[in-house]
């Protein structure tokens, strides 16, 4: 079925209407090869036909298109054509599309649509809706996608979709309205309440503190004899009760869940278990939880050995760090950005910034892919040693081989610079950041301007501040104080009372 192509707002649409826009579609077709020599025999008319949109290529084409009118486009383009009929498939894409650029209206309109379609809507639709609004902080709109599910899939919802709505409100903290949702399931969808449902009310209880009243839904489940606690519950009233400083207790509830309910405990919980101690200073006896884990036959994984390196780096332990990440490499395991980033911040803040760099070159080679905060851990290393010229070398560096940074990369820089007393650099280098569209923190730029006041570059403290106010900005009372002041002492009045017109208008 066609949906209406003026569902995008009129804005878009207006906007859109000086240039016409070429079909996706259009780009697949084959350039016209040039015609052939002339020739007595008159060469038979070719008329091509449009080459046939199948389910696939619809779906292929509506998910790479970035602008959702386009999208629409080709979804409208589809249906036109004899015998297509759009499918569950195609219309999730479309709206997939459309809620990721955030056109809500074109998203109602759709599922409007949909009530009157014959083809039969799959109920991972409705999820992934509800993933979309629950993001955009739509609440009330995740509860609507849920009651869909009955209107337009004509299925009754199933207890994993009670289960996703269920775990979205609750993570979002919407309480009332999970209330409202296992109320409505009970009375009118028959809803028993299984495992995965009691898990969700465990993590919402324990995600307040309340570990009590966790235990409680606990208790109530077992009386009920409707569902039992899984690994999953005791993992999560384990994490509570560290989280507390209660790891006495995590510990023995650990012993009844292997002796009395005979739940056999995964990497997941022994990881639980390492983290807690961790946190609570105790990374010895998180060691020895990897060594329980290898005596019974339950193999560490890379986010055991992660975060059993990540307590050592927390203690500035860099030499047990690194004997954990050796073992990584002996067991075959390959770390994955985490752990390298973890262990290069221990290099750095131990003051072994090259043994940081050598292992960022190893952590390349071995195919594992640095992200921002990696880089921004080696510059942060180099600016903390003084070795501001090394810091810009690299990221000049990083910038040819098309590293991905984030605007901390540059800041970490800018604040060592002034730190340093290295303030024409320091303005040198902002006028890069500008280029790049990346702005420095507010007091870093105030502290800039006074700096240069100070050091006699009144001129130049007089165009940072300019161009502050010029990016909107409202500079500190200090900055103004110390750019006048330095004017002043070089009796340069004019500036002065231009400045305090700019103070006025």
């Amino acid at each position: 079925m066609r949906l209406p192509t003026p569902i995008i707002n009129e804005s878009r649409r207006l906007s859109s209407s000086s240039r016409s826009w070429i079909s996706p579609i259009s780009l697949t077709s084959k350039k016209k090869p040039d015609p052939p020599p002339e020739s007595s025999i008159s060469p038979p008319e070719t008329n091509p036909k449009p080459q046939f949109i199948s389910h696939e290529s619809a779906i292929n084409l509506i998910k790479r298109e970035r602008d959702p009118q386009r999208a629409l486009d080709v979804f409208n383009k589809a249906s036109q054509q004899k015998g297509f009929n759009h499918n569950s498939a195609t219309y999730s894409v479309l709206l997939d599309n459309l809620l990721r650029h955030k056109k809500f209206n074109a998203v109602d309109a759709i599922l409007h649509q949909m009530k009157y379609e014959t083809c039969r809507f799959q109920e991972g639709l409705f999820l992934n809706l509800m993933r979309h609004f629950s993001r955009f902080e739509l609440h009330d709109k995740v509860m609507e996608m849920f009651s869909l599910i009955q209107v337009i899939a004509r299925v009754k919802p199933s207890l994993n979709a009670i289960s996703t709505c269920l775990n979205l409100l609750v993570d979002s903290k919407e309480v009332d309205l999970a209330k409202k949702l296992l109320l409505y399931g009970r009375q009118h969808l028959g809803l028993q309440p299984n495992t995965c449902i009691i898990n969700i009310l465990v993590k919402h209880h324990c995600k307040n503190g309340d570990v009590d009243s966790a235990f409680g839904v606990v208790v109530e489940m077992k009386r009920s004899g409707l569902s039992y606690p899984n690994l999953i519950t005791y993992s999560t009233l384990m994490e509570c009760l560290f989280v507390q400083s209660r790891s006495k207790e995590a510990m023995e509830l650990f012993e009844d869940m292997i002796s009395k309910e005979g739940i056999s405990p995964d990497p997941v919980t022994f990881n639980v278990m390492i983290n807690g101690f961790c946190r609570a200073g105790e990374v010895e006896r998180a060691k020895m939880i990897i060594e329980f884990m290898k005596k019974n036959g339950c193999n560490p994984n890379v986010y055991n050995y992660s975060a059993l390196m990540n307590g050592f780096c927390k203690e500035g332990k860099t030499q047990e760090a690194k004997q954990v990440f050796d073992e990584v490499k002996e067991t075959g395991l390959k770390l994955d950005t985490v752990g390298y980033t973890t262990l290069m911040n221990c290099f750095c803040r131990s003051g072994q910034v090259d043994e940081a760099m050598e292992l960022l070159g190893e952590m390349k080679a071995s195919g594992c892919r640095a992200d921002a905060l990696t880089y921004n851990v080696i510059l942060r290393g180099l600016c903390s040693e003084g070795r501001t010229e090394e810091a810009l070398e690299m990221l000049r560096q990083w910038g040819c081989e098309e590293v991905h940074l984030n605007k901390g990369s540059y800041r970490i820089i800018l604040n060592a610079l002034c730190k340093n007393g290295e303030l024409e650099k320091a303005v040198e280098f902002l006028s890069l950041m500008s280029k790049k569209g990346v702005w420095p923190h507010h007091a870093t730029w105030n502290e800039l301007v006074v700096r240069l006041c100070g050091s006699g570059n009144a001129e130049l403290g007089v165009r940072v501040l300019t161009g502050f106010m010029e990016m909107g900005f409202k500079p500190e009372p200090e900055s103004w104080r110390a750019v006048v002041e330095s004017i002043c002492r070089e009796r340069k009045l004019l500036h002065v009372f231009k400045l305090l017109d700019s103070l006025v208008y």
